[in-house]
């Protein structure tokens, strides 16, 4: 029995599914018929040769990253293989890393669209008007306190404090990998939720403690309705932008980082344990700098003069 063969007998014993076995194959075979056009074999193969055969599968086969990344891992788990069956002496994966793709910037809506948003006017059915009381909370909050759309779903009536005067109003968030933040709710989102627990009261079932539950079931809200009644607010609104909830967390960000300029009290609003993940938030905002310099700046742009037009042709 052939080596990848074997390899994929050890896999299958381990309950890997189908697909996966497949791709695995696939990997293997495809740098297989890269070394035989060189003539080589797996055991000659060295980081040089790998590196030439991923390049040729982003460059001339072009493929994406992320699939090349799948392929590169699953060489990695056959050369591991081959080492450990004295099959191979040398693992030419070893310390190669695939350079990723630059990580997007996140979409950044304004504030006058948030305003455009959240300051909209009451819908006109008394059923659409209790539901946009509860939606505007929502969305205050979200963009308030910078919360993904679970850590909303999430909450319970008693993660909520509240001052008398709305100044020292929080909110207590169980993020990812349960690790428990207090972050401010500002003033508007405050009023927001006041104006939507008495409805609340009267929805509940069950004795549910979610702070955001749903009129008809009386039960805690799913992440995907509160995607569903972004969308409706932003069309009722008259926004062609797309908006969904994480949205509304990028311009919290954003627009704290722009206003504060304090990187580390908005890594600790996101709750991000990273704050490299954080400082993505200041190339969105550098990039919207650029953006306006190019508009303003009477140097900014090249402009070609009858001088410049002189010297070219000189």
């Amino acid at each position: 029995m052939l080596p990848v063969h074997q390899w994929l007998t050890v896999l299958s014993a381990r309950r890997l599914s189908r697909h996966t076995l497949q791709a695995y194959f696939a990997a293997v075979d495809n740098l297989t018929d890269f070394l035989l056009v060189q003539k080589l074999t797996w055991t000659r193969c060295d980081r040089r040769k790998l590196g030439q055969y991923i390049a040729k599968r982003l460059e001339t086969d072009a493929l994406a990253t992320a699939s090349v990344q799948l392929e590169l891992s699953a060489i990695r788990h056959f050369y591991t293989w081959l080492v450990e069956e004295d099959l191979a002496r040398s693992n030419p994966t070893t310390g190669f890393q695939l350079k990723r793709d630059p990580r997007p910037l996140p979409t950044i809506a304004d504030v006058d669209l948030l305003s455009q948003l959240l300051d909209q006017p009451m819908p006109d059915t008394p059923e659409q008007a209790r539901l946009w009381v509860r939606d505007k909370a929502m969305f205050e909050l979200l963009y308030s306190s910078g919360l993904r759309v679970g850590e909303l779903t999430a909450l319970n009536v008693t993660d909520l404090q509240l001052s008398a005067d709305q100044s020292q109003a929080q909110v207590r968030v169980t993020g990812k990998g349960n690790k428990t933040r207090i972050v401010p709710v500002g003033r508007k989102a405050v009023t927001a939720i006041l104006a939507y627990l008495p409805h609340r009261d009267l929805w509940e079932e069950q004795a549910d403690k979610a702070l955001f539950i749903s009129e008809k079931l009386g039960t805690r809200l799913s992440t995907r309705a509160v995607q569903q009644r972004l969308k409706i607010a932003a069309a009722r609104a008259g926004i062609a932008q797309n908006l969904y909830p994480h949205l509304l967390r990028h311009c919290f960000a954003s627009h704290m980082l722009s206003g504060s300029g304090d990187l580390r009290a908005v890594q600790e609003l996101l709750g991000h344990s990273d704050i490299s993940t954080t400082q993505i938030y200041t190339h969105v905002d550098f990039a919207k700098l650029t953006q306006v310099y190019d508009k303003a700046h009477p140097r900014a742009v090249q402009t070609v003069t009858d001088t410049d037009e002189q010297q070219t042709n000189t």
